[in-house]
């Protein structure tokens, strides 16, 4: 019987005003959120059945949920030192290769390696330092610059058209840790503080859209998404020298070096990379009650996912024009030839 009652106290604090469970993998916090939860079932529900917390009571619990969830700022800690000793682990100016097609960019060599190896050491050093200040509770300024950090270690090696793979490797890997680790594994910096109660089902809904179920489609397709447009970034980028697909064959070369895609300042399959990285992350952050948690969040993904769309059909309608019935698979390697 006393089991009984404790099943429907965590059934019913979930329900009718839980806080929901937020990031990926944190058992001891959610035990002791549901914990809470019940206590405030038993003594704090208001008439309309939803439950409160007044700014002391978030403040104990943003201090429990940062104490529990300290091994990630250890953690971003560790992968800052990681990225700034990676220009001095590993020479960026050895294996150097230029971009397909013979596509001309902004920098020159020398100022290619330079700018990778120091946006390394620099973005190291300040993910040490902003990853320390987040050791402290309530410093949510600090994680926010550690995840813009992410941000940018993506982004870099195709702004400065990393000329070495192991840079370009090395920084999409760990740039994409850093925001899982920021926003996604701990959630939203100080989210208890703000965040409001409710149910998990949207009102006037037979079913919530902000359930696993409705949200894994989107995270497996991100994903693969990501896995593909790295793949055909790094041709782009010039480390590999062929491109395989099963789809479209060597039209896809073809289109990689075509005159829309040199036109751009950087590569767009980075660029695409870029964009599944955030759809893959914003796929798992929330609980399923993120429409009431964080609806400026769905709304961002909506807008990211919507667009991504789109481009994909573009694209497909595009090849047969952009690349043309006559082009050869061999014309990318002579800089004269521009399909």
């Amino acid at each position: 019987m006393e089991k009984d009652q404790k099943d429907q106290h965590e059934k019913d604090g979930q329900q009718n005003g839980g806080m929901g469970i937020r990031g990926v993998t944190r058992p001891m916090a959610e035990k002791q959120v549901r914990e809470h939860n019940k206590k405030m079932h038993g003594s704090g529900q208001d008439s309309g059945g939803s439950m409160q917390m007044d700014s002391e009571m978030r403040k104990k619990m943003l201090h429990m949920h940062h104490m529990q969830t300290l091994w990630v700022y250890w953690t971003i800690i560790l992968l800052g030192a990681w990225v700034l000793l990676s220009p001095l682990t590993f020479d960026y100016g050895i294996g150097t290769v230029e971009p397909s097609g013979g596509r001309e960019v902004w920098l020159s060599m020398p100022q290619r390696i330079a700018f990778m190896k120091w946006s390394d050491i620099i973005s190291g050093a300040l993910l040490i330092i902003f990853g320390w200040r987040g050791l402290t509770p309530n410093r949510p300024v600090s994680i926010w610059i550690c995840c813009f950090i992410g941000i940018w270690i993506t982004m870099a090696p195709l702004l400065f058209w990393s000329p070495s793979a192991v840079a370009y490797l090395n920084d999409t890997l760990v740039g994409a840790l850093i925001i899982g680790l920021t926003i996604l594994i701990p959630g939203m910096p100080n989210m208890i503080m703000y965040m409001k109660m409710g149910p998990q089902v949207p009102p006037g809904w037979s079913y919530n859209p902000s359930s696993w179920p409705q949200r894994w489609i989107m995270i497996v397709a991100g994903f693969i998404g990501w896995v593909v447009s790295r793949y055909l970034a790094a041709f782009q980028l010039g480390y590999i020298d062929t491109v395989w697909d099963p789809f479209f064959g060597e039209a896809s070369e073809k289109v990689l070096n075509s005159s829309m895609s040199h036109s751009m300042p950087v590569s767009d399959a980075g660029l695409g990379a870029i964009a599944y990285t955030i759809e893959f992350l914003m796929g798992w952050m929330g609980s399923p009650a993120r429409w009431r948690t964080m609806p400026w969040m769905v709304a961002l993904f909506g807008i990211l996912v919507i667009p991504l769309g789109l481009v994909h059909i573009f694209l497909v309608i595009s090849q047969p024009i952009v690349v043309g019935p006559g082009a050869r698979s061999a014309c990318w390697r002579r800089p004269s030839c521009s399909p």
